[in-house]
């Protein structure tokens, strides 16, 4: 029997490998804006019957979800059929209990498939590591032999953990699907009736698969409206969607290629110099990638009637870390504030979240860095925070914010990949906060507005940020040792403080002026006042139809000198 099923096994395995060979549709590539030119055409014919035009929109956005991952829709699919039944459940329940379980099922299957295509691989080793016979947890080794039985690889043996894909796009619509349950949990929202507009919601095919994270009660009323597309709208679409794709392919592709990936690729090759270079231009390649691709989804979206709320303001222009991740990813720190900082007590009060959390991520750091001293930190801290809350409450109530703060960014640098790396970043960027909220009390300069002084700002914020990405450019690596090791031998040829003599300033300059000088320009703009950008998106508004259509060609010709012959994808569908 046990024969059998692993034969079953390795066929339907064999099976999904073969039909899973889809051709992604990627903003950059033509194959997508042919397929965009046969929606709207469909989508014109539909728009005025609004049923059948989310029906169609859910389907197509289905379509577009199978090119980009295969056969994971599936998943796509489960996760809606099942926050669509729960959300019924939540909002008919009479009984608090009745409610709270429902929410639990639905926050169990959201997260448990998330666990397990993204984090399985991280969770199995940092238990791998606590059973060791070096473990105070050793006790319990009998229970992973047992439990190993009835492992996949067990079943069959050509399993392994390391083949688990991970679907794109998959951390998104959890977070939409489990926003949904919770909103209509706490009364701020009506379940959706109709099983193919919640759908429709959930799997939008422009930002499925890297966000904005789109929030049920800003986006469920759009599907009921009429479709509606000025003039105004239709120049705003379109200059955001050629802004995204200037973002895109000549800035974050031509940098990646020409440079950053160069560096991130053969560390040993570049001195110091070179490495904090690559660091700082990947900075602005990262940004430009994910804002690029926001740019257009909202764009596209807009081409469609529906509004995204816009994912980036300016982030480099920040003075501290705090508000830089005000404007960074404003969809993921805006749902990180609402639906786990404040649920775990903000700035009022620890709740058993907040030690559960603390608990996990401890046990986890001592298991995967074998430092066992950690875990005995845990009842010190309990201690110490229960004296604390006793003596002085006003000290006790600081301690809460910064200890609810920097859970909130270790687990939103979690949320991006299944990494110690980035479990580091975030624990850096939420340290960077806790610095700054201490730093500002004391500043002389906190509220000046002097232009020097907001420049320096600016300028401490930006280099603070492009130092984390160590960490940041590294978590996607498949093994965690390469990892390390590519951390490792980028901050010795920092700390190593090679290749700042005028010599080999020259000649970086001499090989990469040019990268620096994309790079000056690029963060320039960026750096411009908002009303300068107002005014020049204000004045393709303005321009003619017959003026805006040329430009958009000379625009696409000169997008086709920037592509490399390997078309990249966005940074941000891996997670």
């Amino acid at each position: 029997m046990m024969q059998a099923f692993s034969d079953l096994f390795a066929v339907f395995w064999h099976w999904i490998s073969v039909f899973d060979k889809t051709k992604p549709l990627i903003f950059t590539q033509w194959e997508f804006w042919l397929f965009f030119l046969a929606v709207m055409l469909v989508f014109s014919a539909l728009h005025r019957r609004i049923a059948m035009r989310n029906a169609f929109l859910f389907g197509i956005s289905l379509f577009f979800y199978f090119k980009t991952s295969g056969l994971f829709w599936l998943l796509l699919v489960f996760s809606t059929f099942t926050d669509y039944g729960i959300a019924f459940k939540i909002h008919d329940s009479t009984t608090p209990w009745k409610r709270k379980a429902w929410l639990a099922i639905s926050l169990f299957l959201n997260l448990g498939a998330l666990s397990y295509f993204k984090y399985a691989y991280f969770f199995t080793d940092a238990a791998n590591k606590i059973i060791q016979p070096d473990s105070p947890f050793y006790v319990v080794n009998w229970l992973a032999v047992w439990a190993n039985q009835f492992a996949p690889a067990s079943i069959n043996p050509g399993f392994s953990i390391d083949s688990i894909a991970l679907p794109v796009g998959v951390s998104f619509f959890t977070f939409q699907t489990m926003s949904y349950s919770i909103d209509v949990y706490r009364g701020q929202l009506q379940p959706v009736k109709n099983i193919l507009d919640f759908g429709f919601y959930v799997s939008f095919f422009p930002q499925l698969v890297a966000g904005p994270i789109v929030r049920a009660s800003e986006f469920i009323p759009q599907i009921y409206k009429p479709f509606n597309l000025s003039r105004a709208d239709w120049s705003y679409a379109t200059f955001l969607i050629f802004n995204g794709l200037a973002k895109k392919l000549i800035l974050a592709d031509y940098l990646a290629v020409q440079f950053v990936d160069k560096v991130f690729a053969t560390p040993e090759q570049f001195m110091g110099l070179d490495v904090v270079m690559g660091l700082l231009v990947y900075s602005l390649q990262v940004y430009a990638d994910f804002s690029g691709y926001t740019d257009i989804a909202i764009g596209v979206a807009l081409l469609m009637g529906f509004t995204l709320h816009v994912n980036f303001d300016s982030p480099y222009k920040a003075r501290n870390v705090a508000e830089f991740w005000r404007r960074w990813h404003i969809s993921l720190s805006s749902w990180l504030k609402d639906y786990l900082y404040i649920p775990l007590g903000g700035n009022r009060k620890a709740t058993a979240g907040t030690w559960i959390w603390t608990f996990i991520l401890v046990g986890v750091a001592a298991g995967i860095s074998g430092l066992w001293w950690l875990l005995a930190l845990l009842p010190l801290l309990l201690g110490l925070t229960y004296a604390v809350s006793r003596w002085k409450p006003g000290i006790w109530q600081g301690m809460v914010t910064n200890i609810n703060m920097l859970l909130t960014m270790l687990i939103g640098g979690l949320w991006h990949g299944a990494s110690w790396n980035f479990l580091v970043w975030g624990g850096l960027n939420g340290l960077g906060m806790l610095v700054y909220k201490g730093w500002k009390r004391i500043s002389p300069y906190e509220h000046s507005r002097h232009p020097l002084v907001t420049a320096w700002k600016v300028f401490i914020t930006f280099i603070f940020i492009s130092f984390t990405r160590l960490f940041f450019r590294s978590g996607d690596i498949k093994n965690p040792n390469d990892k390390w090791e590519l951390v490792e031998s980028l901050w010795q040829r920092i700390w190593m403080g090679q290749g700042w003599e005028f010599g080999h300033v020259e000649a970086v300059w001499s090989t990469f002026g040019w990268i620096w000088g994309i790079f000056a320009l690029g963060m320039l703009i960026h750096w411009l006042p908002s009303s300068w950008k107002q005014g020049y998106r204000s004045a393709w508004g303005r321009m003619p139809l017959y003026a805006q259509i040329p430009a958009m060609v000379l625009a696409i010709f000169i997008f086709y000198q920037f592509m490399n012959a390997e078309v990249q994808s966005f940074i941000y569908f891996q997670f």
